[in-house]
């Protein structure tokens, strides 16, 4: 068979809540790509300058960056695990019915920092529950899990374009039109929604945009999301009327038994809940840290670090790969460098979906190791051939390709390296996280006074750290091996004459009753 019989019976143990999850990132891909292409009619909407409706990106980035951060405190029950995901989701849904009611862009502002909180809550919570499910198989489940993200940000362009006005209102400028257009260009995602825009008409006065019907219509869709986690709770009896509350580690020793073997569960279960997959916070304050070598830290950190310098790669080649085509030595038409953007995308939607079986085949390490140098060559190869349009489209489909599964791969192999006991999901989804907020605003000042040419200068240093990182992951990867070995022979030892010391016991007792 293709799949493991193993990995099929935990799929169908965990079906319920594996295609629960697999869907809420399905809304979070969603909601991720559809801001870009109607930020012309928020605009409008709002009378807002370029400069004033950047910060509501900004606001929703950040605020997802803090819902990542203190997300895994809800994950210690299920209750409170499916609990957060329902309010999240649902929160996501009514912020999508509102933003045409916002008439000015504070209002804005505060509506996608809510959802990107939400976002972020959504974010940490799926993947810890798919790790804490799955645990040394969950490397095929994250690649899944991360696909939706991409399948559901190449969706939500096709809902929004057809409701996008061509042009716009009249309280700005030519050139500011033009500036707005290259950023609707920049961040529409799907390479199938083309939508025709004149870069060379002007804005009119009184422009009417329909584009508060594309907002209700996508909180509709994203409806059945929280549906269907408030359905999987009373599937688990998880509503406050009915009684009981089975925790989340219930579950986790169902996977565990298929996996490892009943024997030695409850004490690693235990283990698990005493210094499991907390919020980033309360992992730093833990006090089960105390007396853990330095591996184990340097393995958070250089997990974090590989992921901070990948994705912000994926962050700042999907912000600035359109402004780096337009600008010579390229110097290509806007429309055609509007598809950059899109073929990128749509590589790492495509990569993520290609990783699905590879994961099965191939340990997480390895195709760390072929993706990393695989980005490396590739942005090597776009530095040497510059000034090639055609390779260009072709390196851009290749960068997205092999950074896509680098996030999931990551996860999977640093959680398997620290026995699933560590807080590696909370710390790699914040380091992501800040790594596409930090790299965009840096890569995008190093263009404006350097020049585009140092776009790929800057992938090129990027990636090259990022690899540069993973190295020494790996070395202290090694030593965290040797450490764990060396305990276990300690402990063998200590158990050893202990034994010995009880079975004499039990035979000078026997004894006894004989001599008597």
């Amino acid at each position: 068979m293709f799949v493991d019989e193993r990995i099929v019976t935990l799929f169908k143990r965990n079906a319920h809540h594996t295609l629960t999850y697999w869907s809420v990132f399905f809304s979070f891909g969603l909601c991720i790509a559809f801001l870009g292409p109607t930020i012309l009619d928020l605009q409008c909407q709002t009378n807002s300058t370029l400069s004033q409706i950047t910060w509501v990106f900004f606001a929703q980035q950040f605020c997802l960056l803090i819902g990542s951060s203190i997300g895994g405190i809800f994950k210690r029950t299920l209750f409170s695990a499916l609990a957060a995901l329902f309010v999240s989701a649902l929160t996501i849904s009514v912020i999508f019915a509102i933003i045409p009611l916002c008439n000015n862009v504070l209002l804005l502002a505060i509506a996608m920092a809510v959802s990107g909180f939400a976002m972020g809550i959504i974010d940490t919570i799926a993947n810890i529950q798919l790790v804490t499910i799955y645990q040394r198989d969950s490397a095929v489940f994250l690649q899944a899990l991360h696909f939706f993200i991409g399948f559901g940000a190449l969706v939500s362009p096709l809902i929004a374009d057809p409701f996008l006005s061509e042009t716009g209102c009249g309280n700005h400028t030519g050139n500011e039109t033009e500036i707005v257009l290259h950023h609707r260009n920049l961040l529409r995602n799907s390479p199938i929604a083309s939508h025709n825009i004149n870069e060379s008409s002007l804005p009119h006065e009184g422009g009417e945009s329909n584009v508060h019907y594309a907002f209700w219509i996508m909180a509709l869709i994203n409806l059945p999301v929280p549906l269907a986690v408030l359905f999987l709770m009373y599937r688990e009896q998880l509503i406050p009327c009915c009684p009981g509350m089975p925790r989340l580690l219930d579950k986790d020793e169902l996977a565990m038994e298929n996996q490892q073997g009943a024997e030695g569960s409850e004490v690693e279960q235990k283990e698990h809940a005493a210094g499991g997959h907390g919020n980033i916070f309360s992992c730093c304050q833990n006090d089960n840290l105390r007396g853990l070598p330095v591996s184990f830290f340097m393995i958070h950190i250089l997990g974090g670090m590989v992921l901070f310098m990948t994705d912000g790669i994926v962050g700042a080649y999907a912000g600035f790969v359109y402004t780096y085509g337009v600008r010579p030595p390229m110097s290509l038409p806007n429309k055609t460098a509007g598809y950059l953007a899109s073929i990128f995308w749509a590589a790492i939607t495509a990569g993520r979906l290609l990783s699905i079986p590879l994961s099965y085949r191939f340990q997480p390490v390895r195709l760390l190791m072929f993706n990393l140098a695989g980005a490396i060559v590739t942005v090597l190869m776009l530095l040497i051939f510059y000034t090639s349009a055609t390779f260009l489209f072709v390196g851009t489909f290749l960068c997205g390709l092999f950074l896509s599964s680098i996030f999931p791969c990551m996860l999977a192999y640093t959680e398997d390296i620290l026995d699933y006991q560590g807080c590696a999901t909370s710390v790699l989804v914040t380091s992501a996280g800040m790594g596409e907020m930090v790299m965009q605003v840096l890569v995008g000042s190093i263009i404006q006074t350097k020049g585009s040419y140092s776009f790929l200068l800057c992938g090129m240093i990027i990636a090259c750290f990022g690899f540069i990182f993973f190295i020494g992951l790996l070395l202290f990867h090694r030593m965290h091996r040797n450490y764990l070995t060396g305990t276990t022979k300690k402990s063998a030892m200590v158990e050893e004459p202990a034994t010995e010391q009880n079975g004499s016991a039990q035979t000078e007792q026997k004894a006894e009753p004989e001599s008597s």
